[in-house]
């Protein structure tokens, strides 16, 4: 199989991978100097860097150059490290320079009201292809979204059959009403998407999640959902919203937990506030 070809295959499902190269050798080494080997999202390769344990090594990180989007340098020596590199270098030594190839990161909003249209517009801005979902035309159409990638005009229940979201998905949940918003979210918490976030009070979230598990969905799958979702920054228009969900994302999709837990940090009191001036 061509390494350049099943690149090609990958992106046009919308699967990230991660292509591993040789840059560097000094000594002997079972391969040759430039080989490469490219690794799926799913952790299976195509070509190889030499086998042995070391291959192992390079997979996973790898995966991980694929989940951060960041490349990175892998060295192996042999005289260093003989339990790894046993059975791929002879003796020599090497560097495999491992690069992501990552598509855009694709999101799925469900309803196209307000919100919906500017959450659409900042998410385009920050390189997330958009498909619009929703019941009512008047609201899902190429005027008001003249750049998503697609628009789905269809009852909720009958996307599942139409939307395959993959792990490099994301999901937002913003439909007019609490019963289409469970019907979406009953739905979404199956699949592997990366990202699902829902608007509500804290109290329509917490009945949405009392009734689901009623139903039988596992409590862990309701804790991968962001809701209320969005940053805490105290929006309150729609580009308000938007900006603070979309910026939840970008969070979630550079792992920036350091991000995430300040700005998810209560507001300080009043009374605090004058403690620390005085």
């Amino acid at each position: 199989m061509d390494i350049y070809e099943e690149i090609v295959r990958l992106r046009q499902e919308g699967r990230s991978c991660a292509l591993a190269t040789i840059v560097n050798t000094q000594g002997s080494i079972p391969s040759f100097a430039s080989a490469k080997m490219l690794v799926r999202d799913d952790g299976s390769i195509v070509g190889t860097v030499g086998g042995g344990g070391a291959e192992f090594e390079v997979i996973k990180a790898a995966r991980e150059v694929i989940e951060t989007e960041k490349p990175s340098m892998v060295t192996f020596n042999l005289n260093k490290r003989p339990g790894v590199d046993a059975g791929m270098v002879c003796g020599g030594s090497l560097d495999i320079y491992v690069e992501p190839i990552v598509v855009a990161p694709r999101l799925l909003i469900f309803g196209a009201g307000h919100v919906g249209l500017s959450t659409y517009r900042a998410a385009r801005l920050t390189g997330f292809d958009v498909t619009i979902v929703d019941e009512r035309p008047e609201f899902a159409n190429r005027e008001r979204y003249p750049e998503a990638n697609e628009i789905i005009v269809a009852p909720y229940d009958d996307v599942a059959t139409r939307v395959k979201p993959t792990p490099n998905s994301y999901i937002l949940i913003f439909t007019p009403g609490h019963i289409t918003d469970m019907r979406v979210l009953r739905w979404a918490v199956t699949t592997p998407a990366r990202y699902i976030g829902m608007m509500g009070s804290k109290r329509k979230v917490t009945g949405i999640f009392h009734e689901l598990q009623k139903e039988g969905i596992p409590a862990e799958r309701l804790e991968r959902v962001h809701a209320p979702v969005g940053l805490d920054i105290g929006a309150q228009p729609p580009e308000e919203i938007a900006i603070s969900v979309v910026a939840e994302m970008i969070a979630i999709r550079r792992r920036s937990t350091a991000a995430l837990a300040h700005l998810r940090m209560e507001p300080a009191q009043p009374e605090a506030r004058l403690r620390e001036v005085g």
